[in-house]
């Protein structure tokens, strides 16, 4: 497996920047006072046991979830929250979220739509673009996930893996300068967890700004510029990705990953 090629500007402001970020459920705190900044063009791998509010933290960035107190700026768009606030207007939020990219663990197409209009769907409905002119466009999206065959497939007729490229395509039609990825192969067959690895590390490759949930271990030690251990709402361990996974500094993070180094070496 050859090396990604980093894309990281180390003199620009990060594209994502979070600051003291909270979010509780009732009396749960889930995340507890996260600091993260992610580079323009870098790729981060967010690690750690369930629970830990790896998805959570997701889901605030994409305003899935709104933050309990603390503020998040993904390029020129900040937001900041204390309790009780609010969502913003939904002019701002749908532009701010048109911005982050989201592909899920449970790929969430349209059912009735062919895979093309499964892709257009954002760039027509939310965009309010003309179907003819972002043709050509969805179809080069399709080649890029490697599905050009299948434009007029639905979606009951894919494999899990041809799913959730198609997701890929049409979180990138929305043409966001942040992807975020929710443990994108955890519903997968394992055959079927490198085709669509392989489109995660082609977008690495180009220099996408890309947060990813993970278990795959050796992916994330590949393809991350950086890897974040979370466990318990917190950040216990921040550092590069190799570091981080074959010589981590944090018992705690030494200890979760013995779990994953144990499997490899069965």
């Amino acid at each position: 497996m050859t090396d990604h090629v980093s894309h990281l500007d180390p003199v620009a402001p990060p594209m994502i920047e979070i600051k003291q970020l909270k979010k509780s459920f009732g009396s749960l705190e889930v995340l507890k006072d996260i600091s993260l900044a992610v580079p323009r063009g870098g790729v981060v791998s967010l690690i750690g046991p369930s629970g830990s509010g790896k998805s959570t933290l997701l889901r605030c960035v994409n305003l899935l979830e709104t933050p309990s107190g603390g503020s998040i700026r993904v390029d020129r768009q900040a937001l900041e929250f204390a309790p009780g606030s609010r969502l913003p207007a939904d002019k701002r939020l749908a532009a701010f979220r048109a911005n982050t990219g989201m592909v899920f663990q449970n790929f969430n197409l349209f059912p009735h739509m062919t895979v093309l209009g499964n892709v257009l769907a954002g760039p027509v409905v939310v965009k309010g673009r003309k179907k003819a002119e972002v043709l050509e466009f969805g179809r080069g999206l399709l080649a890029k996930v490697g599905l050009s065959d299948k434009e007029n497939a639905y979606p009951a007729s894919l494999s899990g893996g041809q799913k959730q490229r198609v997701a890929i395509a049409r979180a990138l039609a929305m043409e966001p300068q942040v992807m975020l990825f929710d443990e994108a192969t955890s519903a997968l067959d394992p055959e079927l967890v490198g085709e669509v690895l392989g489109v995660i590390r082609a977008l690495a490759d180009e220099g996408m700004t890309m947060v990813l949930v993970t278990h795959e271990m050796a992916f994330a030690r590949e393809v991350a510029d950086r890897v974040v251990f979370m466990r318990g709402g917190v950040v216990v361990e921040d550092g590069p990705a190799r570091q981080v996974i074959d010589d981590p500094k944090e018992s705690a993070t030494r200890a979760f990953l013995a779990h994953f180094h144990g499997q490899a070496s069965d």
